[in-house]
């Protein structure tokens, strides 16, 4: 070889052989798997059981209690001496049903619970828009009233309304008499059953309100700009967007918020009580719910009671049925779209 030729030769240093594994081979450092137990199978189970014992004890217990009781003689005797009662079967519904003032208490309370949902369901719709066309600084004043008014106590509320509907220093009732409605002068508004109603109708509305609006409005906020926008170009107006835009894509908001009020309304008892309990036309605004109490506690006929209670049980749990049955309808719906 030339000494031209071996001063091009320049020499390469030998590397060491490559122990990379192949392509889709496994690799000589494996992860440990985890060891599966009895513990690991049940521990998600054991969790979630002190949750599940305490529904169990506080809502499932009390009803099947109260439906055995509902076929049962249980009077004052049986409850003073701690007796479990005398098994009859059927004859405290047979009674009940027989009865002209259950039925009548039954229609007040479906009414009761309509004319409540609606117009909580309105107004809170309205209050919700609203909301998103104010400005910042204003929109929070509103958010700040509405959690204040929904923390406010039912027995507080009640007593403040009581106050504005008193029949001699009421403030409801100057307030009517300053726009010149005389005959309002020292109205006595718990002494009727009508006006009772729409003082205690008033008063639900006013703390439902809250709960419904935030909850609206918090959907509200979901919906893109770009879709109003695309239907005001296309001629829409307020009407028109809200039938064809904001409601098909709130509907399941709607839907809860609805259910979840008919149920709060219909087995309402605190306002009814506070307001007309003592010295009030209870038995022209009654509920069923204040109906089973005035049965149980005041006549002491424990076992009428348990059965006007398990009906008011029966009642509410077809709501729900109603209610699941609309959710999975949409999620069907939702899945096929």
């Amino acid at each position: 070889m030339s000494a031209s030729k071996a001063d091009a030769v320049v020499a390469t240093p030998t590397q060491p052989p490559r122990n990379d594994a192949p392509a889709g081979g496994s690799s000589s450092h494996k992860r440990p798997r985890r060891r599966g137990g009895p513990l690991r199978l049940v521990s998600p189970y054991l969790m979630v059981a002190p949750a599940i014992l305490g529904i169990a004890f506080l809502l499932f217990y009390p009803v099947v209690k109260n439906a055995i009781l509902a076929f049962k003689n249980y009077g004052r005797r049986d409850f003073t001496l701690g007796l479990s009662g005398e098994w009859i079967g059927l004859d405290n519904f047979k009674e009940i049903f027989q009865d002209s003032e259950f039925w009548e208490v039954l229609r007040r309370s479906f009414w009761f619970t309509a004319i409540n949902v609606v117009s909580i369901m309105v107004i809170s719709t309205l209050i919700a828009l609203m909301i998103m066309k104010l400005g910042k600084s204003m929109r929070i004043l509103v958010l700040i009233s509405l959690v204040a008014a929904w923390a406010m106590p039912v027995i507080a509320a009640t007593t403040v309304f009581k106050w504005l509907f008193r029949s001699d220093n009421g403030v409801v009732n100057w307030l009517l008499v300053q726009l010149g409605f005389e005959s309002y002068d020292g109205y006595t508004w718990f002494a009727h059953g009508g006006s009772t109603m729409f003082v205690i109708i008033l008063l639900i509305v006013w703390q439902s309100i809250p709960f419904a609006t935030l909850t609206i409005y918090a959907g509200l906020t979901t919906v893109p700009d770009e879709v109003y926008e695309s239907a005001r170009l296309d001629g829409a107006g307020p009407v028109r967007i809200f039938r064809s835009i904001t409601f098909p894509m709130l509907r399941p908001i709607f839907l809860l918020v609805t259910s979840l009020e008919v149920i709060w309304i219909f087995k309402c008892f605190a306002q009814i009580w506070a307001i007309a309990g003592q010295n009030g036309p209870l038995n022209e605004v009654s509920t069923l719910p204040v109906y089973a109490y005035q049965i149980g506690m005041q006549l002491k006929r424990f076992g009428m009671a348990g059965a006007v209670s398990t009906i008011t049980v029966v009642i509410l749990a077809a709501m729900m049925v109603v209610y699941f049955r609309q959710l999975f309808k949409q999620e069907r719906e939702a899945e096929k779209a």
